[in-house]
């Protein structure tokens, strides 16, 4: 692991349409099996290993595959000013078989 704790690799779970699409076990989505999903917005200097360390320590379930995807930050304006969001990190944590579905608010 980097010089991150477990704690600041993990910054927020990220809850959307997709994300509980993806959470739920048995359901299919666009033609592939989803499932045992979990959907977080990660520091950008994590690893996949970082991540896949920090979700077993926190909520001790095992770990099949991290995904991992780079946003860039949007242009945003308020009257003439002129802003831009930042750029972030989101995670895609899949869990094994068999592993019990995870909820945010109890482990933490």
């Amino acid at each position: 692991m980097n010089s991150l704790s477990v704690w600041s690799i993990l910054k927020s779970p990220v809850i959307t349409e997709k994300s509980v699409l993806l959470k739920e076990v048995s359901t299919e989505n666009e033609g592939r099996k989803a499932g045992q999903v979990l959907t977080f917005k990660v520091d950008r200097a994590a690893t996949k290993g970082d991540i896949k360390g920090a979700v077993e320590e926190i909520f001790n379930v095992k770990v099949a595959a991290v995904r991992t995807v780079h946003y860039e930050g949007k242009m945003k304006r308020r009257g003439r000013q002129q802003g831009r969001r930042p750029n972030y990190k989101k995670a895609y944590v899949t869990l094994r078989k068999g592993e019990p579905m995870v909820d945010y608010a109890e482990a933490i």
